[in-house]
């Protein structure tokens, strides 16, 4: 159960880090492609729906502690420096709250929804 539960403080601790990659994105000197990156990176973290339910012991948390850090790396990478120091001071003193976007997850579950509907009328194809 520990790593379930450190796997947990992990994801928590990520997405309260998407404030300052947030404000850095809203800067006129990053670039296109960092602000391609963190919007994905947001957008994902903010979706009530994950790629692996969050339900499914240590699996779930999985692509919240390798997809997100992933993108968000790699997009913090290409910030300059000073842009991404002013972004977490102002993340520090302006916290910010987002609310989730359940249209997005509602078309989530039906994607997935379709996907089981397949998977069941395969097996029962198999079967016969």
């Amino acid at each position: 159960m520990k790593i379930i539960e450190s796997l947990k403080v992990k994801a928590k601790s990520m997405k309260k880090q998407l404030s300052a990659v947030y404000y850095a994105y809203q800067d006129i000197r990053v670039g296109w492609l960092p602000k391609l990156l963190i919007g994905v990176a947001i957008t994902y973290a903010l979706s009530p729906i994950d790629l692996i339910p969050d339900f499914i012991p240590v699996l779930g948390y999985l692509d919240d502690l390798i997809i997100i850090p992933a993108v968000l790396g790699l997009a913090i990478k290409l910030i300059p420096e000073e842009v991404m120091e002013e972004a977490k001071k102002r993340a520090e003193e302006e916290p910010i709250k987002l609310k989730k976007n359940w249209t997005f997850g509602i078309i989530f579950i039906a994607i997935w929804a379709i996907v089981l509907i397949i998977i069941i009328k395969a097996i029962i194809g198999i079967g016969k």
